[in-house]
C-alpha cells in the first residue's frame, strides 16, 4: 500500500510543502507574502495551478493552517490518512547524521544544536513544533542533511585542534548540501553515467562543492555549519579566525549570535557588491562597470575554481564535472566563467552547448568532445527525501549511503 507524506521545505521568505503518494508527487503547497497578506499557491499535479488565501497574516502560522487545506481540498482524507511529515535538519552535531523519528529526545538535542547554530536551526525547530502541534500522532521524520557526508573518512572529518575535544564537543566538518549530492550521484548511476571520481558543485543561494568516489562521499567545502567553504549570496564563507575575531570588534558586536548572523547575512555577494545577494544582478553591475560587483564576481568564481582543484586532489584526479543548484544550472556565464581554468584538469567547455544545453531526462552534457564530460543536472531533494524517508520507514535509514546496494 502506498504511503501519504508531506515534506516540508521552511524557508525565510517562503513555506514550501509538497504531498506524495508513494513517490508519486500530487500537489504542492507555496505560502509567500503579497503586500500584508499570506497567499498559498496550490500546483496540483492533476487540476493545474490555483491561489487562495488563507486567514492568517504571519508566513510561520502556514502549518497551522495546512491540515485544513489538505482536508478541503480533498488530499488527506477518508481512507487518504497521512502516514508521515519529512523534514530536513542541517544541524552540527554527531546526533544529527542519520534520520530519526522526532520525539522528545529529538526535540532536546534540537534545543541544543539551536545554540550551536542559531542562523539556520531555530527556523527548522520551529517548523517541526508547529507540525507537532498541528499534526497530533502523525510521524516526523527527520532527514539529516549530512548523513551522505558522513560516511567519508576522517581525514576530511576533523580539524586541526585535540580529536579527543572535537569528539567530546562534536565540533567536526559535517558537510551539508547531503541531499542534493545523493540524489545526483543516485541520478548519474540510474543514468549509466556516474564516474569513479566526481566533482559537482552545488551552487544556489548557500553553495558548495564536493568531492565524491564511486559514489561515496569523501569531501565537501561545508564544515561545522553551512557557512564555511565558498563565497556565498550572503554568506561571507571560509576566513580567518583571527580576522572574524578582529572584525567582530572593529563593528562592536557583543553578541555572538548577532555577529554569526552578521556573517550569514550580511557578507558573501552582498557584503562584496554592496549591491545585491543576487548573481545576475552583481553580473549587470559589473557590466555597466561598478567595480565592486566586478570584484564580488571574480571572488566567487576564485573560490569555485580554487575548491574544485582541492576536491580533485582529495580523489587524485577528476572524471567529470557537475553544474547543480539554482545558479549552477541557469547561468552559462557563471559555467563559462568557472572552467576557465579547468583545462589542467582535462575539462573544456563547448561554449554553444553551455548557452542552449540539451537536456536527456535531468542532465546535459556541455563539454566539447575532446574533454572529460562536463554536466549540468537538475538537483531533487524533494525526491530525495521522498527517497529516505520511504527506506526509512521499510527500516533501512540513511538507504542513499550505500548506492551499491540499491534495488
Amino acid at each position: 500500500m502506498s504511503k501519504i507524506i508531506l515534506i516540508t521545505n521552511p524557508g525565510s521568505a517562503s513555506r514550501k510543502y509538497a504531498l506524495y503518494d508513494g513517490d508519486e508527487l500530487m500537489a504542492q503547497f507555496h505560502f509567500e507574502y503579497e503586500g500584508k497578506k499570506v497567499v498559498c499557491t496550490i500546483k496540483d499535479v492533476d487540476d493545474g495551478k490555483k491561489k487562495i488565501k488563507p486567514e492568517i497574516t504571519n508566513l510561520n502560522d502556514a502549518i497551522t493552517i495546512l491540515p485544513k487545506i489538505l482536508s478541503d481540498e480533498a488530499y488527506v482524507t477518508g481512507q487518504h490518512k497521512l502516514e508521515a511529515v519529512v523534514i530536513r535538519v542541517a544541524a552540527p552535531g554527531d546526533y544529527f547524521t542519520e534520520d530519526r523519528v522526532v520525539d522528545a529526545e529529538y526535540m532536546r538535542r534540537l534545543k541544543e544544536a539551536e545554540k550551536r547554530n542559531p542562523v539556520h536551526v531555530p527556523t527548522t525547530a520551529n517548523e517541526i513544533r508547529g507540525i507537532r502541534e498541528c499534526f497530533k500522532g502523525v510521524k516526523i521524520i527527520a532527514i539529516s542533511d549530512s548523513a551522505f557526508h558522513w560516511d567519508k573518512p576522517d581525514t576530511y572529518k576533523y580539524y586541526s585542534f585535540d580529536t579527543d575535544l572535537a569528539d567530546k564537543y562534536e565540533i567536526k566538518r559535517y558537510g551539508y548540501h547531503g541531499l542534493s549530492y545523493a540524489y545526483i550521484s543516485r541520478y548519474m548511476k540510474e543514468q549509466g553515467i556516474l564516474p569513479e571520481k566526481l566533482v559537482v558543485m552545488h551552487l544556489g543561494s548557500g553553495s558548495s562543492v564536493s568531492a565524491i568516489l564511486n559514489g561515496k562521499a569523501m569531501d565537501n567545502s561545508m564544515g561545522y555549519t553551512p557557512l564555511e567553504g565558498l563565497t556565498m549570496s550572503t554568506r561571507v564563507g571560509t576566513i580567518d579566525a583571527a580576522a572574524a575575531l578582529n572584525l567582530k570588534k572593529a563593528l562592536k558586536i557583543s553578541s555572538d549570535e548577532e555577529f554569526l548572523l552578521y556573517l550569514n547575512k550580511k557578507c558573501g555577494l552582498l557584503g562584496l557588491s554592496g549591491l545585491s545577494d543576487d548573481m545576475r544582478e552583481v553580473i549587470q553591475a559589473r557590466d555597466e562597470g561598478n567595480l565592486r560587483a566586478s570584484l564580488a564576481h571574480s571572488i566567487y568564481v576564485y573560490r569555485i575554481q580554487s575548491y574544485v582543484g582541492q576536491m580533485a586532489a582529495t580523489l587524485g584526479g577528476a572524471d567529470a564535472l557537475v553544474f547543480a543548484g539554482t545558479i549552477g544550472e541557469r547561468s552559462d556565464e557563471i559555467r563559462r566563467f568557472v572552467t576557465q581554468k579547468m583545462a589542467y584538469l582535462g575539462f573544456q567547455l563547448d561554449e554553444d552547448k553551455n548557452l542552449a544545453p540539451e537536456f536527456t531526462g535531468r542532465h546535459a552534457l556541455i563539454s566539447t568532445k575532446d574533454s572529460k564530460p562536463i554536466y549540468i543536472i537538475f538537483t531533487d531533494e524533494t525526491a530525495q527525501m521522498i527517497y529516505r524517508a520511504q527506506a526509512f520507514l521499510d527500516k533501512k535509514p540513511n538507504a542513499d549511503l550505500d548506492l551499491d546496494n540499491e534495488d
